[in-house]
């Protein structure tokens, strides 16, 4: 098995992402999450994990020409994907030790966004914090919606059991932190936020392009399965797509997948 990279999310393509997770940012499973940030004119939000920037730019909307909105991914292609789509302002940085420009005031902002995203953040939950911390006014928002206990129960537990059937330990290759509501408003507090809100919310997600075999080779092939050769791999996800249809396929041949999301609205007491 070849090595790992310290961030598996930047082997993602912006075109691949966009024709198999489409839902990951549609409005159906976003509105609650932006509800909760309420954007306003003349605000400063930054959008940690922008992806392509769809939802940066619904952000960079409602902000006006008054506002400043900017997004921060560690992928360089989905950095380039935002810009070309429209958003302003974007650069690329490991969200779990940002970089901040030089021109870039720190505490400055009245809020950070996340959505799907903060998940592939295992190595260092905390370091995400912090950068938010160094962005945040006295009192600026701390909005996310992320991946949580029981996030895609079933095929986590088949990609599990087959690597290790293997001879290999999953754990350490597992790129997926989902905590439970005790763990992660723990994590906020220590950190200098309150938490004004935080639930845990099961969604029924369809798979629609590829079913789970797409879904597994978007976002398995290259973070959790990264240190196989193709052939290792395509086995792997046979194995998994075999064991999980019967729980996730119903008999018209539609995938479904159980996410479980981690929502929440904190602030920041103090820098």
């Amino acid at each position: 098995m070849a090595s790992r990279n310290r961030s598996s999310t930047s082997d993602y393509s912006a075109s691949n992402y966009n024709q198999t997770a489409a839902f990951v940012y549609s409005a159906e499973y976003t509105a609650s999450i932006l509800s909760f940030l309420k954007p306003s004119v003349g605000e400063r939000i930054a959008d940690f994990g922008c992806g392509p920037g769809e939802l940066t730019l619904r952000i960079q909307e409602a902000v006006g020409m008054s506002g400043f909105t900017i997004g921060i991914d560690y992928n360089n292609d989905m950095i380039s994907r935002a810009l070309a789509n429209g958003v302003r302002h974007a650069y690329m940085s490991d969200l779990q030790n940002i970089q901040i420009p030089a021109d870039m005031l720190e505490n400055s902002f009245d809020a950070v966004f996340s959505n799907a995203v903060l998940h592939w953040c295992k190595q260092n939950p905390r370091g995400v914090l912090d950068g938010a911390k160094r962005l945040l006014k006295v009192g600026g928002r701390f909005v996310c919606e992320m991946g949580g206990f029981m996030n895609c129960i079933g095929v986590r537990i088949g990609l599990h059991r087959a690597v290790k059937r293997r001879g290999y330990e999953p754990d350490k290759m597992d790129p997926w932190y989902f905590p439970t509501i005790e763990e992660y408003q723990g994590l906020l507090e220590s950190a200098g936020f309150s938490v004004n809100t935080i639930s845990l919310v099961p969604r029924l997600t369809p798979l629609l392009d590829g079913g789970l075999r797409g879904w597994l080779q978007l976002f398995a092939r290259r973070t959790f399965l990264k240190g196989f050769s193709d052939q290792e791999a395509a086995a792997i996800i046979d194995e998994v797509v075999d064991m999980c249809e019967v729980d996730m396929k119903d008999k018209e041949g539609n995938w479904a997948l159980m996410y479980v999301r981690l929502r929440f609205l904190a602030t920041l007491d103090s820098p």
